[in-house]
């Protein structure tokens, strides 16, 4: 017979959502399933974003579950940003995707390494459930001797994508950042230009 989370009320599980909106819905949702299962859940964001899942977690605590909220300093400033911009969905944007931005915005989320190394020494979690934007989070796992599960809220088109830029790099194969390329094994023959992929992407 399974034993139930309910029997292990010590099991912690940490969550950290990308912040953005279609990140933090679903793990915040996830945060509030595990905690329903009787398992003591902790989800990570930044000051800015606390509004927007705060009173979601209060009112798990206030129905007995056993869900906390810490919050991590995100380093706009220090990447480039404008003061605020915590959230990929506030991103300054006068004209179309701004390019130079999304890429300070990954900067300063991969400036969390060291704070959120220091979280974990401190919450002592028994697994992680980690966004896959936070690619160092493999890392820090390993070195605790942590369990870590990846977060990916792309949805099937997006996957394929991810691994057609992984496998194949059409986006190498084009002499300019304006000239189109179809993604290879992608259905429906979907044409972009370098210049209009997400800085992850380019950076491969």
């Amino acid at each position: 017979m399974g034993v139930d989370a309910t029997e292990n009320p010590k099991l912690h599980v940490l969550f950290f959502p990308f912040m953005g909106h279609g990140h933090m819905i679903p793990m915040v949702d996830m945060t509030k399933l595990f905690a329903m299962r009787g398992v003591k859940t902790t989800i990570v964001t930044t000051p800015l974003n606390v509004p927007f899942i705060s009173s979601t977690i209060e009112r798990s605590k206030n129905s007995g579950f056993d869900i906390h909220l810490k919050v991590l300093n995100f380093p706009c400033v220090e990447a480039g940003l404008p003061e605020g911009c915590e959230n990929f969905d506030s991103i300054p944007s006068s004209q179309g995707v701004n390019l130079d931005m999304i890429a300070k915005f990954f900067k300063a989320a991969d400036m969390f390494e060291q704070p959120f190394e220091q979280l974990i020494q401190e919450c002592k979690p028994d697994c992680l459930l980690v966004d896959m934007f936070f690619t160092w989070a493999s890392d820090i796992a390993d070195k605790y001797d942590i369990p870590r599960l990846m977060f990916n809220g792309g949805n099937f088109l997006s996957l394929c994508i991810s691994d057609s830029v992984s496998l194949y790099e059409p986006q190498k194969k084009v002499k300019s950042g304006s000239e189109p390329f179809v993604f290879p094994n992608v259905p429906g023959d979907i044409k972009l230009t370098r210049d209009q992929m997400a800085v992850i992407f380019t950076q491969c």
